[in-house]
């Protein structure tokens, strides 16, 4: 309020005063004209200038506004005025300046005095003003004059008029911005709307200072960037700014000494209006921008996403930071980087792998964690790195001795070197980048070495047990399956479901089994509940050769027809469906007699040739294929219609893919790809093999064990050779019913082998392992933490035993384990929940101490001996177990994959310090 209105009417000289906005005299015009006191003119006491409109309408009335700096130019505008027009008189006169003429025709015959908060109150429903308010200064009462909306500023809630409602209709109103987005989500998506910046540069210093000071208020510091970037007119880069903040102050202290992030950030405030951030401000605007990012992303905006990542690259670029991009978690080109820091880890590890020295694999594990981590990666190629890593964890893993049998032989194909086929196939694809490529290179080289002792000692037991005509013994050879396999089940009263597929691999079926299993609808059977068994092809390892025998359940060699009359022979009310018969018209899954033999009681055996696999040998890629039941709809409609079958999934030999530019094309006398009469010795890469299982040839072939030699014309994929990922079938078989309902077969564990699965960690200080020691009868909390503290350092690497898990993990204290059991409050809780029995909860608890307290259920089930998909539920009722009055003791990751034990909580919640 100024000196002189606050004196009353004005007497003395006339004071200096500022200039009036037009919303303000519009204001002061509609209150005026509420009154309806029929005044011809209304006198505002303000600097007689007008930049506005001279004449207005507000409320169907035509007002003219005057400046009057002199009592004559007041009177000329009271005479000039058009018949039914009001005036306003701008004047820094007195009211005896004007003198009682002019007053005569005025409003309340004095000067009104133009107070902002007078018509801010005006605007607001004449509420009470907030003193915070007032205090914040003029610049806001008269910025809620000039920006007022058309309907008018939302009335405040109560009968104050705050300091937060004022600010926040103001700054929603400027920004174009709903009040409810005010924060650093919604400024960054303003940042979006060039035309609202430009209106926010636009305001006058004082606006856009108090705007920005509150809105730092209420949005957080990341604003203190985003409206500087306005500001500078950089407001369109906002976002990628904001990643960029994040590789310039990293979270890390250690590295604000570095010279070059120094002057990146000297760079970088230009950008900014100037503004110097502060490491928290940063921090701010850095999340704020990957989390708009994350959102745009989800919300299926890719591109628009992408868009700001690569201008993020580019600004990267001119502030000369973009070797820092490898800190990102967003940025494509971060990606990149870390797949090349990646790529050298692996580079460095590949010979100390084949030397048995994990610690080189323990940092290409972490430098694996970095490239998993990047949301930017495509998956194809975080896979590949994946498998790259699960390769060099087999590598350091030592060699076990060479097998005996053929049986040793097949059983280290399907429980080891299938799963390094399922891997060597990424790597072997590569990748796009040079750097990356050349170190999978190397790694697929120190893989191959390996592979082709493995192959050539599984080749010369093939020619040896087949030449001997020995008794298979525990071999099971494709010939034998239906009598041993498939027989068996329908004795004993239960329908099968005999699913062929054609070309399948012990690689293959690994992931195939891991998608029929993965919804829990099926669970998946073993020899006895142990180890997956596989089945010895028929030789040459040809479709007309070992499917005929399959269906046959003898050697033999012919057509569809043939396997038809074999099958019949074999099963007379059973059903053999070749590729035409699974074909159906528009609309069908199914045929809809394919359907009726499924369902139909009477058909005991429904066999089902399913050629999706050998069909890519030929015009595929089978070596990059994911062969899922998603990815071969005939299984996934098949198995959905045999819910009350056992599923016996086999193959009738497996396939090598095709080795490129390091393939070896050998001539032949015949047009097969794979095997050849024998007319010639066997060469390097070759074996005879000769006998009754020997079903082309007259008995008597060559066959290649090496993987990348061949004697037809090139294809995807081949078949018919002596290497165990042609000559080893698959065997799974799966229950939706019954765990029983083969004889000797049950619950399976977990598959994959240890190196799969399994992290390595980084060597101990020292590697030797602690001694067990035997607890005493009563047991102090101090000794039993202790033990915990033991338990929970580092895990120790040892070399793994020969046909057994990796020793992995340091033995668990007994007397913690054997203290819970025996307390008084564990045996109450046992009572009262589902029965797990005691030797199941102390092997879990066992494995979670041995593993520093985190397993995942993969692991927890190899170790603890659980059938795979068994563990979940125990995991569930062991949490029960253990959640004494809600107590976290047990908790599953987000992840939903790894299991937490608080072994300090467990002592404490079972009062284990006193026993």
């Amino acid at each position: 309020m100024t000196a002189a209105h606050a004196a009353g009417p004005a007497t003395a000289s006339a004071v200096r005063v500022a200039p009036v906005q037009p919303a303000a005299v519009r204001r002061k015009v509609q209150a005026w004209l509420a009154e309806n006191d029929g005044a011809a003119a209304l006198a505002l006491n303000a600097r007689p200038e007008w930049t506005g409109e001279p004449v207005m309408v507000v409320d169907d009335t035509q007002v003219r506004v005057v400046p009057c700096p002199t009592p004559i130019a007041a009177r000329a505008a009271l005479h000039d005025r058009g018949e039914g027009e009001r005036v306003v008189l701008l004047t820094d006169l007195t009211d005896a300046d004007l003198g009682d003429g002019v007053l005569a025709h005025v409003s309340q015959q004095t000067v009104r005095s133009v107070e902002p908060w007078d018509l801010v109150r005006q605007m607001f429903g004449r509420a009470a003003l907030d003193p915070r308010l007032v205090r914040a200064g003029r610049w806001v009462a008269s910025a809620l004059g000039d920006f007022v909306p058309a309907e008018g500023w939302p009335a405040p809630p109560g009968t104050v008029l705050t300091r937060d409602h004022a600010l926040r209709c103001l700054a929603a109103e400027v920004l174009g911005v709903p009040a409810d987005r005010l924060d650093a989500a919604g400024l960054l998506e303003w940042t979006l709307d060039a035309p609202a910046q430009l209106r926010f540069v636009a305001l006058p210093d004082a606006v856009a200072a108090g705007l920005t000071e509150y809105l730092v208020e209420i949005a957080g510091a990341a604003a203190v960037a985003i409206l500087g970037a306005v500001r500078a007119r950089h407001g369109v880069d906002a976002i990628p700014l904001g990643l960029i903040a994040g590789l310039i102050w990293p979270r890390r202290a250690g590295d604000e000494s570095d010279v070059e992030l120094a002057v990146a950030r000297t760079r970088l405030e230009p950008r900014l209006n100037g503004t110097r951030l502060t490491r928290a401000q940063a921090a701010a605007f850095h999340e704020a921008a990957e989390a708009w990012v994350y959102r745009t992303m989800d919300a299926g905006h890719r591109a628009e996403a992408m868009r700001v990542l690569r201008r993020a690259e580019a600004i990267a670029a001119e502030l000369d930071v973009s070797s820092y991009l490898a800190r990102s978690v967003l940025l494509p080109a971060g990606f990149e980087q870390r797949l090349r820091a990646f790529a050298d880890a692996v580079r460095f590890a590949v010979p100390a792998a084949a030397t048995a020295v994990p610690a080189a694999v323990a940092k290409a594990q972490a430098a694996l964690a970095q490239v998993e981590a990047h949301r930017a990666g495509k998956p194809v190629r975080v896979e590949t790195a994946r498998m790259a890593v699960r390769l060099l964890r087999w590598l350091v893993t030592p060699d076990g001795p060479s097998p005996a049998t053929l049986l040793d032989a097949l059983h280290r194909h399907v429980h080891e070197d299938g799963w390094v086929d399922r891997a060597r196939l990424h790597i072997f694809a590569g990748d796009r980048d040079r750097l990356v490529a050349e170190a999978y290179h190397r790694l697929h080289a120190a893989v191959d070495a390996r592979r082709v002792r493995h192959d050539q000692q599984f080749a010369t037991l093939l020619a040896e047990t087949t030449a001997a005509e020995s008794p298979p013994g525990g071999l099971l050879r494709v010939e034998d399956v239906l009598d041993r396999v498939v027989r068996p089940i329908v004795q004993r009263g239960h329908r099968v479901l005999l699913l062929i597929m054609d070309g399948m691999s012990v690689a293959a079926a690994t992931k195939l089994a891991e998608s029929i299993t993965s919804t829990g609808g099926w669970r998946e059977l073993t020899p006895g509940g142990g180890p997956r068994t596989g089945v010895l092809a028929a030789l040459p390892t040809i479709t007309e050769v070992s499917r005929c025998s399959l269906l046959s359940g003898r050697i033999a060699s012919g057509d569809r027809s043939a396997e038809q009359t074999a099958f019949r022979q074999a099963f007379p009310g059973g059903v053999l469906l070749h590729k035409g018969a699974l074909r159906t018209a528009a609309g069908a899954a199914l045929d809809a007699e394919v359907l009726g033999a499924l369902a139909d009681a009477q058909v005991p055996v429904v066999a089902a040739v399913v050629n999706a696999i050998d069909d890519a040998l030929d015009r595929g890629d089978p070596g990059t294929a994911a062969w899922t039941d998603d990815t071969i709809p005939a299984v996934r409609h098949l198995l959905a219609a045999a819910q009350d079958r056992v599923v016996v999934l086999v193959s009738d030999h497996g396939h090598v893919v095709d080795r490129e530019q390091d393939a070896v094309v050998r001539p032949s006398g015949s047009s097969e790809n794979r095997w050849r009469p024998a007319t010639t010795p066997a060469g390097d890469g070759e074996i005879l093999v000769r006998g009754s299982r020997v079903a082309a040839g007259g008995g008597s072939v060559v066959l290649p064990w090496r993987e990348d030699l061949r004697y037809g014309p090139r294809k995807a994929g081949y078949h018919g050779g002596a290497s165990p990922a042609e000559a080893v079938i698959p065997l799974l078989l799966f229950s939706a019913v019954d765990d029983a309902a083969v004889p000797g077969w049950a619950d399976a564990p977990v598959a994959a082998p240890g190196w799969w699965r399994e992290r390595l960690a980084e060597p101990a200080a020292t590697d030797h392992l602690p001694r067990a020691r035997r607890a005493p009868a009563v047991q102090p909390q101090a000794d039993l933490l202790s033990e915990l503290d033991a338990a929970q350092a580092p895990m120790a690497i040892s070399p793994r035993e020969p046909g057994g898990e990796a020793a992995r993990t340091r033995p668990a204290p007994a007397g913690l384990v054997d203290a819970l059991l025996a307390s008084d409050l564990y045996k109450q809780r046992r009572g009262t929940r589902a029965p797990l029995p005691d030797e199941r909860v102390a092997a879990l608890l066992r494995v979670l101490l041995a593993n520093g307290g985190r397993a995942t259920l993969d692991s927890l089930a190899a170790q603890a001996g659980v059938p795979a998909h068994r563990i979940a539920g125990m995991i569930t009722a062991l949490r029960k177990l253990l959640q004494v009055e809600g107590y976290p003791v047990l908790t599953m990751d987000p992840d939903g994959e790894t299991v937490k034990l608080d072994g300090a909580l467990l002592v404490e919640q079972f009062h284990l310090e006193s026993r």
